[in-house]
């Protein structure tokens, strides 16, 4: 397969990509993806059947509305709501449709989900070469969990439109015409901005979404070019609520990160001592509460992890379970009931670390520091 040319890459530029791409296979089709960004190439790039499924590319993150949107942007911005769920990238590849992972292993059950719950076969007719992009969000979502109003289960919203090869991706104005043609359900927009003036609008639109426990937003240029994500308050708690849930699993980057996201937050919104003692307040209940929870269910004999309910079709849950221990996690299933015809499963990813550790450290060992 000529690969390196549908990648851009000279030959030996390839070779140095394929050698870290790590191989899989799903229904009988083997194929590689790229774990890790190399060359030029996004991480969760694809090689399938002869055909090439770009990575979704990294958004870069502002701390400072007012400097960094205008910094970033010469030209309008479209606001766009950034959804708390998991990325997945909708290829159709020999005439069957697949969903593939942020990191480049189609995934069983959102294949099936898709296939269930989105009639993607008109727009791929129309345009075999695109790569719908979205976010699976809500409860039962076997990835990241978060409530959505409007979710009951699971859903599919779609934030982008993509050439599945080059990875260009479509003006944001086509690109929302064109999904809404085709029924396919997408982000909110909240809508289009001068870059020098959006300071206040973002901020009352952060706000809004702050108060009802969203994400947060992803401001593009029109041509989809350019992208910036900013996240609320609620979302970095959240955050750290689940990764000191799992304090020996998640590293200091991944909490610093978020720490830094709330100071430089309180000081742009140039916030009272009192408003600033009352974020410091929710902050520091999301990080020990979480702990402390953790802790007492191993001192009570349960172990912790990530837990996650999904529905559907029997086949499709054995698959995603199995798609789940062939990456060597380990899943102990807490619940196997049926609802409305579907099988409904309760598991728990269990993170070892975490749990050795607080029984360790329950058990009087030691803390080497």
């Amino acid at each position: 397969m000529e690969y390196h040319r549908k990648l851009g890459l000279s030959e030996d530029a390839f070779e140095g990509v394929i050698e870290h791409a790590e191989r899989a296979s799903y229904d009988g089709t083997e194929y590689r993806h790229v774990p890790d960004y190399r060359r030029g190439v996004e991480r969760g790039t694809v090689l399938f059947d002869g055909e090439v499924v770009r990575g979704f590319p990294k958004v870069p993150r502002t701390l400072v509305l007012a400097e960094g949107v205008p910094r970033q942007f010469d030209s309008p911005v479209a606001v766009e709501e950034k959804l708390d769920g998991y990325n997945v990238r909708v290829a159709r590849i020999d005439g069957d449709v697949l969903a593939f992972s942020r990191g480049g292993l189609v995934c069983p059950y959102t294949t099936w989900f898709v296939e269930r719950e989105l009639d993607l076969d008109p727009l791929f007719d129309d345009y075999p070469d695109a790569a719908v992009c979205g976010e699976m969000v809500g409860p039962e979502n076997p990835y990241t969990a978060h409530d959505y109003p409007d979710v009951d289960s699971l859903a599919f919203r779609a934030f982008d439109w993509r050439d599945r090869e080059s990875g260009e991706p479509l003006d944001v104005r086509e690109r929302r015409e064109r999904y809404g043609e085709y029924g396919v359900p997408q982000t909110r927009l909240f809508g289009v901005y001068d870059p020098d003036d959006a300071a206040a609008d973002l901020r009352e639109i952060v706000d809004e979404l702050d108060a009802d426990d969203r994400e947060g937003v992803v401001m593009k240029s029109l041509d989809g070019a350019t992208q910036l994500k900013y996240t609320t308050s609620a979302a970095n708690r959240g955050d750290l609520a689940y990764a000191f849930s799992l304090p020996f699993d998640y590293g200091q980057a991944f909490m610093f990160r978020r720490l830094i996201r709330e100071a430089f937050q309180s000081i742009e919104w140039d916030e009272s001592p009192e408003a600033a003692r009352e974020r410091a307040r929710a902050v520091g209940e999301a990080i020990v509460l979480s702990m402390t929870e953790s802790i007492e269910r191993v001192a009570d004999g349960e172990a912790v992890g990530e837990r996650h309910t999904v529905r559907g079709d029997p086949d499709a849950i054995d698959a995603l379970l199995d798609h789940f221990e062939e990456q060597g996690l380990t899943i102990d299933v807490e619940a196997d009931d049926r609802a409305d015809g579907e099988r409904v499963v309760t598991f728990c990813k269990r993170v070892q670390s975490t749990n050795d550790k607080i029984r360790g450290y329950l058990d009087g060992q030691i803390v080497r520091e």
